[in-house]
């Protein structure tokens, strides 16, 4: 099963630009994955899929997932408005009035559970008690699959001290206690944070995925909020994504981006020995 996800598309940052950054952007990377051989079984989007939250953003958004062939399932984030949100992704479940629903079909080998860390005027995560009770139960249902979690905000303290969260946070601890005893989550995906970050989490793998919007830059120094001191912020580095691919017994995460690659080399006669090499290397392993 291959799974595709975009995080932090920040659609309508330049609300009065039907051609604005963030939105080439979002069709770069749409379209890389539309033409992606294998095709991803489905597309992840995991939050911050609009900068305001407004009605038009979440119109023109839709707009642009209609392109794809294949499903688009998205979660909220801090800078989305769930009802502006619902109002035009009605067929997004919700749960308790949270964007939390469970994505379990018959032909695809992965359970996902996807859920909401919104909390309005908040910038950093939450999950409060009536969110860690549903997925608790989500949880218990009996199934043979192994589950994937999707959230926005990862719980992590990322070493980046303006883009962050604070590991004994109530909610953090929370989202630990409801998660920590399942033993058939593979792996949680996130966003927010705008940067690549692979980290292991309560005793599971957790992969941050860098925006499709502009990322962060990855400064690990202090930061004075008394003092400026003119580092850079936010960089135009190529707009990203990320395929978690399931083999049948693990989840492999690759982080990509959708500038145009120079090619050093390429499948032709020069390369075949070394493929025919390989091939049979690898052949000779599984005995």
């Amino acid at each position: 099963m291959l799974i595709a996800q975009i995080t932090d598309i920040h659609l309508g940052f330049d609300p009065d630009d039907p051609a604005e950054f963030n939105r080439r952007r979002l069709d770069q990377v749409l379209e890389r994955l539309c033409k992606m051989e294998p095709l991803p079984d489905l597309l992840l989007a995991t939050g911050d899929l609009t900068d305001k939250g407004d009605t038009d953003s979440y119109r023109r958004l839709k707009s642009a997932f209609g392109r794809c062939p294949f499903p688009v399932w998205p979660c909220v984030g801090n800078h989305d408005d769930r009802d502006g949100f619902s109002k035009l992704f009605p067929e997004v479940p919700t749960a308790d009035g949270f964007v939390q629903y469970v994505i379990d079909e018959k032909r695809w080998p992965v359970r996902i559970i996807v859920l909401d860390t919104l909390e309005p005027g908040r910038h950093g995560g939450a999950f409060c008690e009536q969110r860690a009770a549903w997925t608790k139960d989500r949880l218990a249902e009996e199934t043979d699959k192994p589950v994937m979690v999707v959230l926005h905000h990862p719980p992590i303290e990322t070493g980046i001290p303006w883009m962050t969260s604070e590991p004994e946070a109530d909610w953090v601890k929370r989202l630990r206690e409801t998660l920590a005893p399942a033993n058939n989550i593979v792996g949680l995906i996130a966003g927010h944070i705008h940067r690549p970050i692979s980290t292991g989490w309560a005793g599971m793998t957790l992969t941050v995925t860098p925006s499709t919007a502009p990322q962060v830059a990855l400064d690990l120094r202090p930061i004075d909020p008394g003092t400026p001191d003119n580092r850079a912020m936010i960089v135009a580095d190529p707009p990203a994504f990320a395929l978690h691919y399931w083999n049948g017994q693990s989840l492999i995460s690759h982080q990509s981006n959708s500038d145009d690659h120079v090619q050093l080399a390429r499948y032709d006669e020069t390369m075949q020995p070394l493929v025919r090499y390989l091939l049979d290397e690898h052949a000779s392993d599984r005995g």
